[in-house]
């Protein structure tokens, strides 16, 4: 496979968000409000644009209910009413441009229906065209252990190793069920795993009998810790999904083709250096509120 540099990023945005109802009744999710290190609140969404321009990409693509493109056209490319513009301080007039910069990066792309997460990321299918790319969760917002963004971490992976990349964290065996898992080898331990399954969401025992890992403490996993790149293998994985109909849960999975690409390309698994902070359940962005601003 031709190596490439990964210039676009995948956000699908499209849920119904029915954790956090009945706010998600006024507010999608990824507008909820966060407060960076800076002290600046934001929408969940800029976070994860801004994680992602952090790793070099120059092209986002965020995936929307079809109802739902005139609000995020309005946050990224239309600058605010003039009475409201003249009110703010010079500094966030200066912000409000920034925010139009950004704009001009991003393509809003539509989901006409809600059939999951894997069906979200086809919808991107002739926008990312035949490259590598980045996908990153919708309601998930990230922190890194080190100078270098959770996102470019995943980037120098794959410019190492010129396959497709999954992020993984060490959770439990109590929190399986809220995640996708892998098995595989380690390449350099606790860091770098050449990746030979994922299944979505396992049950314990199946977890202790199929994906446990060499030298990692018992009842303890590698599971997804939210960010992918992904080859354009990933579509024709999806696109076999979505014609034969084969659903989890009502729903086209992502991590289901992940393992299927698994299996005809290759995957390197990365333990990202970092924190991921979950902004879709209630406790969950709670405690975002209280801990991203002071990563």
């Amino acid at each position: 496979m031709q190596q490439n540099k990964i210039r676009k990023a995948v956000i699908p945005a499209a849920g119904f968000g029915t954790r956090l109802f009945p706010a998600t009744k006024v507010v999608k999710k990824e507008l909820f409000p966060i407060i960076d290190r800076d002290g600046r609140v934001k929408p969940v969404i800029l976070a994860i644009v801004e994680e992602a321009i952090s790793a070099g990409i120059t092209e986002v693509a965020i995936v929307v209910q079809p109802d739902d493109v005139e609000i995020f056209t309005d946050l990224f490319k239309n600058p605010p009413q003039a009475e409201l513009l003249k009110k703010l301080s010079p500094e966030n007039q200066k912000y409000s441009q920034y925010l139009q910069d950004i704009g001009d990066k991003i393509t809003i792309l539509t989901q006409a229906k809600q059939e999951g997460y894997g069906h979200a990321v086809f919808c991107a299918k002739d926008w990312v065209q035949d490259e590598p790319f980045l996908v990153m969760l919708g309601d998930h917002v990230y922190g890194s252990d080190t100078d270098k963004s959770c996102a470019s971490q995943m980037v120098n992976i794959y410019a190492q190793v010129n396959q497709s990349v999954v992020s993984l964290t060490t959770k439990p065996a109590e929190m399986l069920h809220t995640s996708g898992c892998v098995t595989g080898k380690w390449h350099v331990t606790n860091s770098i795993l050449q990746v030979t399954q994922l299944c979505e969401k396992p049950t314990v025992d199946y977890a202790r009998q199929n994906l446990r890992i060499a030298g990692m403490a018992e009842d303890e996993f590698l599971c997804i810790f939210g960010l992918y790149i992904l080859t354009p293998k990933i579509f024709d994985c999806l696109a076999e999904s979505i014609e034969k109909n084969l659903r989890d849960r009502g729903e086209f999975q992502l991590t289901t083709c992940l393992d299927n690409l698994c299996q005809a390309e290759g995957m390197t698994g990365y333990v990202v250096q970092g924190r991921c902070f979950d902004t879709g359940l209630p406790d969950a962005y709670r405690q975002t509120m209280i801990d991203f601003r002071n990563i």
